[in-house]
């Protein structure tokens, strides 16, 4: 079942990038996934956007690391390679990279680019929304995908009044 967004946003894809429906493509928990056909080679380079509302307390660590634990127990293995804090005191963020091993007989190596954007919301300050924004990737990949995704994370942004949410 595809997760609603706890707020409405925009934003476009890169070219070469196409919308996939995250039920049908293996990703149940996430609101949107986009592949790159183009980087099939045993693993296809994606996408995914997903968010839930959570404690205007929390800090953006600990967010990110309920994400390494939440990967942990289902990855061989997983591994910080580099955490940054980014964002405002009024919108922090937080862009983490991870390292992953799947399976154990046949590993599979990848690469996890994580954005986790904060934002609050303005009728009600004890509600805060967090989206998280991923690119899964081999590292063999991550040369040809990463300033795809950065264009992406770019163009990320809560959607205007009356606006419908788009993509594209």
């Amino acid at each position: 079942m595809v997760t609603q967004l706890p707020v409405r946003i925009e934003f476009s894809l890169p070219e070469g990038w196409q919308a996939a429906p995250p039920d049908e493509v293996g990703a149940p928990g996430v609101a949107f996934v986009a592949l790159h056909p183009a980087s099939a080679n045993g693993f296809t380079a994606n996408l995914t956007i997903a968010g839930q509302f959570r404690e205007p307390n929390m800090t953006m660590d600990a967010i990110a690391d309920e994400s390494v634990s939440r990967l942990a127990d289902t990855a061989g293995s997983v591994r910080v390679r580099k955490r940054t804090e980014v964002g405002s005191d009024d919108a922090p963020g937080i862009t983490q990279v991870l390292d992953l091993q799947l399976g154990a007989e046949h590993p599979l190596e990848l690469v996890q680019c994580q954005v986790y954007v904060s934002m609050q919301d303005v009728h009600d300050p004890a509600k805060r929304a967090v989206l998280e924004l991923v690119l899964t990737c081999t590292p063999a990949q991550l040369d040809d995908v990463f300033e795809d995704f950065q264009r992406f994370v770019r163009t990320v942004r809560a959607a205007g009044p009356g606006r419908e949410p788009r993509e594209g």
